[in-house]
């Protein structure tokens, strides 16, 4: 590990653990900035300090059972906006490629520090407007939600479905979702077929755009556990540590659905592409092996959320499903009713770009805000509960998270309509150098 790295390692652990996480947990229960640790390099002082257990167990600077003397001491001693400032000078050091995103890193980094202190009463508050560009590169701004709804009333017309009335086309949505739920005490065999099925479209739409060493590397190695009473609707956990006999890695992560969440089989199968193959879990296991054959830098091997790079990784994982097809639109999908699913996922996530925005953006209360998003997106009841409560309300997620989503689809749906898969799929999944949302202009530029 180099300098930038040590200082990556602190840096990154150390807001994870300001935050409550646990990089090394295997569940999403105890994970949250972090997203990853499979270097095999000795964990720092920010994650060891004894300090830092409690912080964990006590759920961070948002926990009710806070120790504020044990927070004092884990601040004085662990010295992270020296960290952080520290990676801003090696990214200026370093420079080209690796530097921009190290610097893109230390922006999101410091933004991050910067609402924990808020939350403490120890700093002022964090606009709202910096904390959007610190993790997209954009200003905020309102979704619209017009020309998705406008395609699905027309798909489900089509179908048959009556779209008459005030509250027509949520019914329509209501139903046919209805008729489409898939159970979820049989999720691990279904998942397990929806997997080889999309494993399957990416060795043919994906593969012969990557370089010839990444074949190998699996694209899906992942076991779906279904929990319950979990405050997410599911949560990819890449883990990453486990080695064959030679010392290879295994590329495994696990993915948690929760066990309360209705679910349409199209909509299941664009979460599939999403969050395994070609998404998450295919973007970690590429940047996992670059790492291991000494083409990414340590700050690969722990990837982090509220950051520009995870804007572009969520943009990966929302194009999942059309890369996974090798089309550029969703009306290129080969079956409407899977365009239906598709369309009513890439609402989902404009609905969480716009509970931040009429959150925090606006000061709107929650319950108006779960009504526009279950009204003009589409999504159920307890998507409309949760995206306005658990995470629209947090002061970290609701803020820098809730409008990657949507910046990042919109970013790769850009840059592939723009751009030949020849040169944009390697630059997306790092074949190029690491990237982010910002600096994946550079890579591409630079590509031939």
């Amino acid at each position: 590990m180099d300098l930038a790295g040590q200082y990556v390692a602190d840096a990154v652990l150390g807001i994870d653990t300001l935050w409550g996480g646990d990089v090394l947990c295997a569940s999403g229960t105890g994970r949250f900035i972090a997203d990853s640790w499979f270097s095999d390099e000795p964990l720092p002082v920010a994650y060891t300090h004894p300090a830092a257990a409690h912080l964990r167990d006590a759920g961070g600077v948002t926990g009710k059972a806070l120790d504020r003397e044990a927070l004092e001491i884990y601040l004085r001693e662990v010295e992270l906006p020296q960290a952080i400032a520290a990676i801003r000078s090696e990214a200026t050091a370093i420079g080209g490629l690796r530097g921009d995103y190290l610097h893109g890193l230390a922006i999101c980094l410091d933004t991050m520090w910067d609402l924990a202190m808020e939350v403490l009463g120890k700093g002022d508050p964090v606009p709202y407007a910096r904390s959007v560009e610190a993790s997209t590169s954009k200003p905020p701004e309102p979704s619209k939600p017009a020309p998705k709804r406008e395609r699905i009333a027309e798909l489900l017309g089509r179908a048959g479905f009556d779209l008459t009335g005030a509250d027509g086309l949520l019914n329509a949505v209501d139903m046919w979702r209805s008729e489409r739920v898939i159970p979820m005490a049989s999720v691990r065999a279904l998942g397990a077929a929806v997997i080889a099925h999309f494993d399957n479209l990416s060795a043919r739409n994906l593969l012969p755009y990557l370089p010839a060493e990444l074949a190998p590397v699996p694209r899906a190695n992942i076991d779906f556990l279904a929990i319950k009473d979990a405050w997410f609707s599911g949560s990819m956990n890449y883990i990453g540590r486990a080695r064959n006999a030679d010392g290879s890695p295994q590329y495994e992560a696990s993915y948690e659905i929760n066990a309360s969440l209705k679910i349409s089989y199209p909509e299941f199968e664009q979460l599939v592409s999403h969050e395994v193959v070609p998404g998450h879990v295919t973007t970690f296991a590429y940047l996992q092996d670059l790492y291991v054959r000494g083409k990414a830098g340590f700050e690969a091997t722990v990837l982090t959320m509220n950051t520009r790079a995870a804007t572009l990784f969520e943009g990966i994982a929302n194009n999942a499903m059309l890369i996974a097809h090798g089309v550029t639109e969703v009306d290129q999908l080969p079956d409407e009713d899977l365009q239906i699913g598709v369309l009513l996922a890439l609402l989902q996530d404009d609905a969480k770009n716009q509970s931040s925005y009429m959150t925090w953006g606006e000061g709107r209360p929650q319950a108006e805000v779960a009504s526009v998003l279950r009204q003009d997106f589409l999504v159920t009841e307890e998507r409309a509960d949760k995206l306005s409560g658990a995470w629209g309300k947090h002061p970290l997620l609701g803020r820098m998270y809730l409008p990657a989503y949507r910046a990042g689809t919109e970013k790769v749906a850009e840059l592939r309509r723009k751009f030949p898969a020849s040169q944009v799929i390697p630059a997306i999944y790092g074949c190029n150098g690491l990237v982010d949302i910002q600096t994946i202009d550079a890579a591409l530029k630079g590509a031939k």
